[in-house]
């Protein structure tokens, strides 16, 4: 019993991590630097990271219970490797502790921000939080770069709302390389 639920437990993990490899993957996109300008800086990784977890937990809120749970995990791993990579920067345990509360925060009110937008299929509002949150710069959200980015997350919000729990549980969630 005990090695079911550890093996139950060890298979979470691994799944857990596998969706997270794809979001720090897409996240981590070439163009995202190079065509929408978009801060090739530990911010605008951050802020990368921020938006590329947000959808596929968005989904997986709407999923139920399950997934749910499925979506806490993977919070709970997006932070874990923040946290790695802010000790890999030389930041001592009192700084770290400080910018995970800073980051968790802007975690969860981007991700309000951004699920507000995509639920009331506000082009404007969803491009107004892309230019303060990633650019910086509010009131930059008629610039190119910033609404190609806002749609690039409309198609990519559109992809996940087919998704359901079997392509989360089973392993086979994968970011459409094409959005």
């Amino acid at each position: 019993m005990i090695l079911a639920r550890w093996r139950s437990r060890r298979a979470n993990r691994v799944l857990i991590e596998q969706i997270h490899d794809e979001i720090v993957a897409a996240a981590r996109a070439p163009e995202l630097y190079a065509r929408w300008n978009v801060p090739d800086t530990f911010d605008g990784r951050f802020e990368m990271v921020v938006l590329h977890a947000g959808l596929p937990m968005r989904r997986l809120a709407e999923l139920g219970d399950v997934g749910a749970e499925i979506a806490q995990e993977l919070v709970d791993c997006v932070f874990r490797h923040l946290e790695d990579a802010l000790r890999e920067m030389a930041i001592g345990d009192a700084g770290v502790i400080k910018r995970m509360k800073g980051m968790i925060e802007s975690f969860h009110g981007r991700n309000r921000v951004y699920a507000e937008s995509l639920g009331a299929t506000d082009a404007e509002a969803l491009a107004g939080a892309l230019a303060r949150n990633v650019y910086a710069a509010p009131g930059a959200e008629g610039e190119a770069h910033v609404r190609d980015l806002a749609q690039y997350v409309r198609r990519l919000a559109a992809a996940f709302a087919d998704l359901g729990l079997a392509e989360f549980s089973g392993g086979e969630f994968r970011y459409p390389r094409e959005a």
